[in-house]
This record gives C-alpha cells, sequence and structure tokens, in this order.
C-alpha cells in the first residue's frame, strides 16, 4: 500500500457534499473515502498537521482520526536543507518563492516516503515544482495527482495500488515519451 502525501487543499475541500462548490468537494471527499477503503496511509510532518487542523471540516477531522486510530498516518521528520536551498536558488520573485517555500513541507515528506502528493494545487505549486524538477533531480519522481482532475482516474490509480506513472511524475516530458 502507498504512503500519500495529502495536501489541506484536498482536506479543506472535502466538506459534506453538500457545500458550495459539490463537484470538488464530492471529488475530494470520495477520494479520502477510496484511500481508506484501498489501504493506504498518510504521509504527516508538523507542518502539514498544523494546516489540516486549521483548514479541515468536520469530515476531514473524522477521517484523519479514524486514519490514526488505524495506524494509516506515518509521522515524517524528514528535512532536507540542500532541497530548500536549491528551491531558494531557482525561485524566481517573491510570489514564486513564497508558494514554493510554503508547501516544500509536502516534498519533504514525500521524498522520505512513497514519493507521492496529493493536492488540488495545479497552478502554483504543481506548475513551479514541474520547473523546479528540470534542475533539481530528486524532485523528477515525485508523482502529483490531483483528485479534482477526473482525466487523471484519481480513483483508479488508488485502486492500483498508487504506481508511480510517468504522466503523473514532476519530471515527465511529453517530448521525451516520443
Amino acid at each position: 500500500m502507498a504512503k500519500l502525501v495529502v495536501d489541506t487543499s484536498v482536506a479543506a475541500a472535502s466538506g459534506h457534499k453538500q457545500t458550495k462548490s459539490p463537484p470538488k468537494s464530492e471529488c475530494c471527499h470520495n477520494f479520502l473515502m477510496a484511500v481508506e477503503e484501498c489501504g493506504h496511509s498518510i504521509v504527516m510532518n508538523k507542518e502539514i498537521l498544523a494546516e489540516w487542523k486549521e483548514h479541515e471540516t468536520t469530515f476531514t477531522r473524522k477521517w484523519r482520526l479514524q486514519m490514526t486510530r488505524s495506524n494509516k498516518v506515518i509521522v515524517s521528520k524528514f528535512r532536507d536543507i540542500t532541497l530548500q536551498e536549491s528551491i531558494l536558488m531557482m525561485a524566481v520573485g517573491d510570489k514564486q518563492h513564497h508558494e514554493m517555500m510554503k508547501d516544500i513541507c509536502l516534498l519533504q515528506a514525500a521524498l522520505e516516503t512513497d514519493r507521492r502528493i496529493v493536492s488540488l494545487d495545479e497552478n502554483t505549486a504543481r506548475k513551479y515544482f514541474t520547473q523546479a524538477a528540470k534542475t533539481i533531480p530528486k524532485l523528477q519522481e515525485i508523482v502529483w495527482v490531483n483528485p479534482d482532475k477526473p482525466e487523471e482516474t484519481p480513483i483508479e490509480w488508488l485502486k492500483a495500488d498508487a504506481p508511480a506513472d510517468d504522466f503523473r511524475m514532476l519530471g515527465y516530458s511529453k517530448s521525451l515519451q516520443k
């Protein structure tokens, strides 16, 4: 079973199905339920846990506590200072620097375990980390899945034991696949 780093964006969106944005909420809710049903674990470090506690819904709080009771929460303490320095050096501008440093905790936890990140953050973190993977090799094999993108088949991915498909990796390049 896979060890998944689940971003707070998924927890915050995973309210009850009767929320203001039902499609996204339902996708995230169903994804988290499938994580539990498939027997996967989640990985949290102190930054991720603090964010979850700040933004979690009633559903995600109960879900996280159930995962904890089932010994399906892995605590990460891994810190790669070299990674942090590399990201600081390659960030272009304050916005990119801020966004990447805010979510570096996801990378840290993923690098310690199965290199699997689940997040809704497409336009900032995923985009920036994909760019960073071009110059930071250890990022290239991190798998990034968005539970709100049907074309990524997130539930099927979980049921298949969350494989490290090339096209899901931050280092994936369509031009290399020809």
